[in-house]
């Protein structure tokens, strides 16, 4: 697998000690459009292991920091670079959209 699985405690350290852009899936187990990009974010993180991180975080199980970046609809997708939260994507999107958004964002 080449997505990997962050939470609330080890959120900070997982993001924001990468040497790479990190993009984070805020979902649940019980969201069908999460189910629907998991795939998606796996085959990106694949693709591009050299070049981007890609980590998921369960919104049930981690309540603090979804709340702290304001998100209110899943799955939502963040994209950080070099520490910082660059861009914001709320919604199941198909793997080109996901593509050039990064892209278009770095």
């Amino acid at each position: 697998m080449s997505t990997h699985i962050t939470n609330d405690q080890n959120f900070d350290n997982d993001i924001y000690s990468q040497k790479i852009p990190v993009v984070v899936d805020f979902g649940a187990e019980w969201c069908g459009p999460c189910k629907q990009l998991d795939p998606i974010l796996e085959e990106i993180a694949a693709e591009n292991l050299e070049k981007i991180k890609v980590f998921k975080i369960d919104i049930d199980k981690n309540p603090v920091t979804p709340q702290k970046f304001g998100v209110r609809g899943i799955p939502t997708i963040m994209l950080f670079n070099n520490g910082k939260l660059v861009d914001t994507k709320v919604g199941s999107l198909p793997k080109s959209a996901i593509e050039n958004w990064i892209k278009s964002s770095l």
